[in-house]
């Protein structure tokens, strides 16, 4: 604001006479430089030049598949990853030698191992040696991380253009722990409740805030129910690209060429008379089923991200603009409420409130924890998940956050104009929150949200 207000002083001093008369002094005393009360032409704080905002200008997903019976029970990892990022380069027609570096989310495979599996699919996908990758891993939020660490190099200048993926196949690597547990954990009731499955934090939360069974059962009717309709109206298909693998005959070892493009855990008949048959799986009498749970899936997304002034540069399309991003600590014995802290937090360093939101993409790992988070925000439930989430989509946990922002932003370019902000957020295991804001990419920069000027006193940079 001080730069502004030093630009407006220094054209002042050319509207001022060389030799001022009374009468243009008394003209000359009603300019001044102030602050425009319009703040930045914007419903937030901007921080930063235009030209230096970090855009998304691709994100693509595969479909998600039931583990281990799904369509991808298999395909190996690294090609569920290479065809995402292929799509990014073929249909932004990028030449990939110009990417700074490739960051997965991944949550299950062992580190090393998954990251050769990432470095080998990069060159499947058509990427040069001279481009590196890493992996990065917190859990269900992976994805969404790398997006986010993604953007914060190019913020930081480390390069400009760089993507952000996920991948997991629940498929090859279940959900297990390896070798022994320290003893000190005894010792330590929160480190203990690290421990906790992730059920039983449902169960927790359900109890705790009394989410009742039928909330829960009604939420995953919804999701099913919404997913459905998108499928069948065409929605996914901008942002899922099929996959050409294999599936082989447990019994006869046959294998059959096919290609996945649609989500195959969806059930479009889910009712709740169902859903009320099927028994609790993490405690006796508890309210936590197969039916309100997420999928266990396999998938991968990717996101290409860039700043602002080399996609324009480019002549690249921006699906969106990556404004916040904010991961939060909770009670791990309550996991689940993590979105609930996380998203005020996001949304808070974005500048807005939570009513400025038009979408949000909410992790739905358990429906007690969605339900929860849900009611504590007083969030719309028409601006929820709009297309369906994780249990009736699936929830391939590294993958999760990279699906979810090619589903938002594609999503909110199909609303146009009504959909200026979006959110994503998912709780994490151990404890924690994320969430992350987005602006639609062809809104940023329209005045609808400046406040009217009465005086002509006020110069905004817009106007210089």
């Amino acid at each position: 604001m001080e730069k502004a207000i030093n630009r407006q002083q220094i054209l002042l001093q050319h509207l001022n006479p060389s030799a001022p008369s009374s009468a243009d002094q008394n003209y000359n005393s009603a300019l001044s430089a102030s602050a425009c009360l319009a703040g930045d032409s914007a419903a937030y704080q901007r921080t930063n030049a235009f030209g230096d905002d970090v855009v998304i200008v691709a994100a693509y997903r595969t479909a998600l598949c039931k583990s281990k019976r799904g369509g991808f029970k298999d395909t190996y990892p690294d090609d569920l990853l290479a065809p995402v990022l292929r799509a990014l380069i073929e249909k932004t027609n990028l030449n990939p030698g110009e990417v700074g570096d490739i960051v997965v989310g991944t949550v299950l495979a062992p580190g090393s191992q998954r990251a050769s599996e990432c470095r080998m699919a990069a060159f499947y996908a058509g990427f040069p040696e001279t481009v590196p990758v890493r992996t990065v891993n917190r859990q269900c939020s992976s994805g969404l991380q790398a997006v986010a660490d993604v953007a914060a190099a190019i913020k930081a200048g480390f390069y400009d253009i760089g993507i952000g993926a996920g991948l997991e196949s629940m498929t090859t690597n279940p959900m297990a722990w390896e070798g022994s547990v320290n003893p000190r954990v005894k010792q330590m009731e929160q480190a203990q409740n690290c421990l906790l499955p992730m059920g039983v934090t449902s169960e927790n939360v359900a109890h705790r805030f009394g989410v009742t069974r039928q909330e829960q059962d009604q939420a995953a009717v919804e999701s099913h129910r919404k997913a459905a309709a998108a499928t069948a109206s065409g929605k996914f298909k901008d942002e899922i690209i099929p996959v050409t693998t294999k599936i082989v005959d447990p019994k006869t070892g046959d294998e059959k060429p096919v290609t996945i493009s649609v989500d195959d855990g969806i059930r479009p008949n889910t009712s709740l008379s169902d859903l009320a048959k099927l028994r609790p799986v993490f405690k006796k009498d508890g309210s936590t089923t197969a039916g309100n749970s997420s999928q266990v899936s396999d998938g991968a997304g990717a996101v290409l991200l860039m700043k602002r002034s080399v996609a324009m540069l480019k002549g690249l399309p921006i699906l969106g603009v990556f404004r916040t991003f904010a991961a939060v600590g909770v009670d791990p014995a309550i996991m689940g409420v993590g979105p609930a802290v996380a998203i005020p937090a996001a949304v808070k360093a974005a500048g807005l409130e939570l009513d400025d939101i038009d979408l949000y993409e909410i992790n739905e790992a358990f429906a007690s924890q969605f339900v929860y988070c849900r009611k504590k925000l007083e969030l719309d439930p028409k601006k929820i998940n709009v297309n369906g989430a994780a249990m009736a989509i699936g929830h391939p946990l590294g993958a999760t956050g990279a699906r979810c922002v090619a589903t938002l932003l594609h999503e909110m370019k199909r609303r146009g104009k009504d959909c200026r902000f979006g959110v994503i957020s998912m709780c994490i295991g151990t404890g924690m929150g994320a969430a992350a804001v987005f602006e639609r990419g062809d809104h940023t920069d329209e005045l609808c949200n400046a406040r009217k000027v009465e005086t002509n006193s006020f110069l905004s940079k817009d106007a210089l």
